[in-house]
């Protein structure tokens, strides 16, 4: 049952109106769409760290240009869900502040 329940079961649910149905059902499709708004922040984050591993490895100009965009694009979907209300703005910002200081640290790595 990861994923794949998307409805509620209405039987066996503690609402006493249709009111509070209600809202147990708008409660529940919205944690599915936050969750599918973290899950994209938190895979484009990991594509960054792991683009900043790479070309602290192998430092060349294509890893180079790989980690600009990796953060470009991190920051464009944690930009997102702020906006959509997924994460909460400090949240992003940290995550932003994580990113970039990870992305700073291996530029200065490979030209030190």
């Amino acid at each position: 049952m990861v994923g794949l329940c998307s409805s509620i079961e209405l039987n066996h649910s503690v609402a006493n109106n249709k009111a509070a149905l209600k809202r147990i059902q708008i409660a529940e499709r919205n944690r599915l769409r936050n969750r599918v708004y973290r899950s994209g922040m938190r895979t484009l984050m990991k594509r960054c760290f792991s683009a900043c591993e790479h070309y602290i490895a192998v430092p060349d100009d294509e890893a180079r240009t790989q980690v600009t965009s990796s953060m470009g694009a991190a920051f464009s979907k944690i930009d997102k869900a702020v906006k959509k209300g997924a994460v909460h703005r400090n949240t992003g910002a940290h995550q932003k502040s994580r990113l970039s200081s990870a992305v700073k640290a291996a530029l200065a790595h490979s030209e030190a």
